[in-house]
């Protein structure tokens, strides 16, 4: 099935990247307080999607990060018509440990989050290869720090505004000052933990360099 060793390593940062994608969506509802601040707590599986989205980028090339992107955002439809489904049939009465209202409290996204975190989703993806791209084409293989906390640097800072806009201030579920505030402590957190990650894609970077490296030996 898997006629090198690229295509393992491929597999796994792609089953790696559109897992954490998925699940920072599906959790993406709850707000939690940081402080006198508040975000949403999907943005923990998101340093993950960083980590995976330059490594990806590094072995795989631009059209292998859009590629993936693309088929990530249709499986997060996908998830969200499924949850949809299942929010629909209702809950065996007496019988099921979670009822219909505990269940849609969960997991009933409403439209515009649905459609935010999708938009912000793609549009970051984007934003991110491209500027991974424009670095490294000036860089050449040297200074991995700067491709990869650069382009995290100028997406999730469309991405922190993009789907709190959308999902939240858009509908009238936060006014525009709680707005601006969790989208600067969102967009601080996950810069913060990117320049935290910098070891790890290093790490990473050299374990599939090495890893690749053995099948032409």
């Amino acid at each position: 099935m898997f006629r090198s060793k690229k295509d393992i390593v491929f597999v796994i940062l792609a089953g790696i990247f559109i897992t954490n994608a998925v699940v920072a969506e599906l959790i993406g509802g709850k707000l939690i307080q940081v402080g006198p601040f508040v975000m949403s707590i999907g943005i923990l599986p998101w340093p993950v999607v960083f980590l995976t989205t330059d490594l990806i980028n590094e072995y795989f090339g631009e059209k292998g990060v859009k590629k993936l992107s693309y088929i990530t955002a249709c499986l997060i439809a996908y998830a969200f018509i499924i949850l949809l489904l299942a929010i629909l049939v209702p809950a065996a009465k007496g019988i099921s440990p979670v009822n219909d209202s505990q269940f849609y409290a969960v997991f009933g996204q409403s439209m515009w989050i649905i459609a935010g975190s999708i938009i912000a989703f793609l549009v970051s993806q984007l934003i991110d290869v491209t500027v991974f791209w424009f670095f490294k084409n000036r860089t050449g293989e040297r200074k991995i720090w700067l491709r990869t906390t650069g382009s995290t640097v100028v997406s999730q800072l469309f991405d922190s505004f993009i789907v709190l806009g959308i999902a939240f201030w858009l509908p009238g579920k936060i006014n525009f000052d709680t707005f601006l505030s969790s989208a600067i402590v969102g967009y601080t957190f996950k810069l913060g933990i990117a320049i935290l990650l910098t070891p790890l894609i290093y790490l990473g970077h050299h374990l599939i360099k090495k890893y690749l490296s053995e099948e032409t030996e």
